[in-house]
């Protein structure tokens, strides 16, 4: 894995991944202090079901649509008509989203007790629709090792979300719930603005490529379903989490509301920091293991998603122990609105929750790696073993008045340990009969061509490969 190229790629992403959600965590503080703790509640408890409606839309497209263009790529073969087609199959998945947002957010907003939540979840509907588009795009981007589509689309998101989102929230500042509701629609003008600048950066192909085999939408739409499933768990359970946590919470406190928000608003948003930091490993390791896997270097391989996780650790291990040890300077700088209950809470669950800050990076880059290695299956078997598992111990915990909300970082942190050793056990285990389901397809394609363009189409595909 020591490939210069493969280092480029992934220090770009993780760079704009830093500075994405370092605006982010800067928009945040004024936010905070703007919307007050009560209005970050609602803000935190809309994001949920937005989430859940991403994950039948566009959640782990770009890894899995990335796999896809790499071994087209690998193949000699053209990616644009690839292109077009999952536009249009995930354009169609993610207007399905949008309409269901907009049909569920009455029902939502009285399953979780919050009336103003309505207004908050049709700002946020029309961004199911967009997302979709922009997951396709930057998988395609990735695909073709060119990561900086994908860089400047998050910066560019982030940039738009803060500038109308700070606007929104001083237009309305005393007016809560009309302020969070504008806030959402910030993020809808945020994916906006980076489906356009992304369709800008889009390139026709150019020269003759060897088409052995059109891919259809059934073909992408069953090699995304299994990466889908494992990005979709996580945002599933934090949708369960708005109503059960606040539910169970409610049952011995009045301010169940304001603890979510310091826990999903607050200390998670900062033990996610370093997962972001190491999202770069993550996608550049889905072409780059693809590419091994295709070629029958499995070995190769595995050495290089443990040459990912490594990195990954080194990353994310002095991030968690700076989170643990500086809980409280970072509570004064980032929430000094927060009173003196509310910040002791928050140092507390900080403090918690640092342990996920490696947990979740590696597993965020396992999980990638073994979606190129063409075992996204297994992935999404981990994390659903993981996420029942945090069930149970909150419903265990939280309600406990004693526990109350650090029975959810307890619950996290044993979550995201649960996943990370279960795909660390799958990328290292050898499978008895190892099957890439896309090598022995080269094989076949190539007998059926005629010899000389039998041989053409392998002078193309070692030429792919030593690029």
């Amino acid at each position: 894995m020591k490939d210069p190229r493969f280092l480029k790629s992934a220090a770009l992403l993780s760079l704009s991944g830093v500075l994405a959600k370092g605006i982010g965590a800067l928009y945040r503080i004024p936010l905070s202090n703007l919307l007050g703790s009560y209005g970050m509640g609602l803000y935190q408890m809309a994001y949920p079901l937005f989430c859940m409606l991403l994950t039948f839309s566009s959640a782990g497209i770009p890894s899995a649509f990335s796999r896809i263009v790499a071994r087209e790529h690998a193949r000699g073969q053209g990616t644009k008509e690839t292109l077009k087609t999952a536009l249009r199959l995930f354009a169609v998945l993610g207007l399905s989203g949008t309409a269901l947002m907009c049909l569920f957010a009455p029902h939502m907003s009285n399953l979780q007790g919050e009336s103003a939540l309505l207004p908050c979840y049709l700002s946020l509907a029309p961004s199911v629709f967009l997302i979709a588009l922009i997951a396709v795009l930057r998988g395609y981007f990735q695909g073709k090792d060119d990561m900086k589509p994908t860089a400047v689309s998050e910066i560019v998101e982030q940039l738009v979300k803060a500038g109308f989102g700070l606007f929104f929230a001083l237009r309305f500042a005393t007016d809560p719930k009309k302020a969070v509701s504008y806030c959402l629609f910030a993020v809808t003008l945020s994916e906006a603005a980076a489906l356009f600048y992304l369709l800008l950066k889009r390139r026709p192909e150019y020269g003759r490529m060897l088409l052995v085999r059109k891919t259809t939408g059934r073909d992408i739409l069953f090699a995304a379903l299994p990466v889908m499933a494992s990005a979709a768990l996580l945002p599933l359970s934090q949708t369960v989490d708005s109503v059960l946590l606040v539910r169970l919470m409610g049952g011995h406190t009045t301010r169940a509301v304001a603890l979510y928000g310091l826990y999903t608003g607050g200390a998670m948003t900062l033990v996610n920091l370093p997962a972001t930091a190491c999202y770069g490993l993550a996608a550049s390791s889905v072409p780059v293991l693809s590419g091994c896997f295709t070629k029958g270097k499995r070995e190769e391989g595995r050495e290089r998603a443990l040459y990912a996780l490594m990195l990954t650790l080194l990353l994310s291990l002095p991030c968690a122990v700076g989170l643990f040890l500086f809980a409280r300077p970072i509570a004064a700088i980032l929430y000094p609105g927060l009173d003196i209950a509310e910040k002791e809470i928050f140092i507390s669950l900080l403090r918690l929750s640092s342990v996920s800050a490696v947990s979740l990076a590696g597993v965020n880059t396992l999980a990638a790696c073994l979606t190129g290695m063409g075992k996204a299956k297994k992935a999404a078997f981990s994390m659903l073993l993981a996420v029942l598992a945090k069930f149970l111990l909150q419903t265990l915990l939280v309600a406990n008045p004693e526990i109350s909300v650090f029975g959810a970082a307890i619950a996290a942190n044993c979550c995201y340990l649960i996943a990370f050793f279960l795909d660390l056990f799958y990328t290292v285990k050898k499978d008895r009969v190892e099957n890439y389901d896309y090598g022995d397809r080269i094989g076949r394609d190539r007998g059926r061509l005629a010899p000389a363009g039998a041989e053409n189409f392998e002078k193309r595909r070692l030429r792919a490969g030593q690029e």
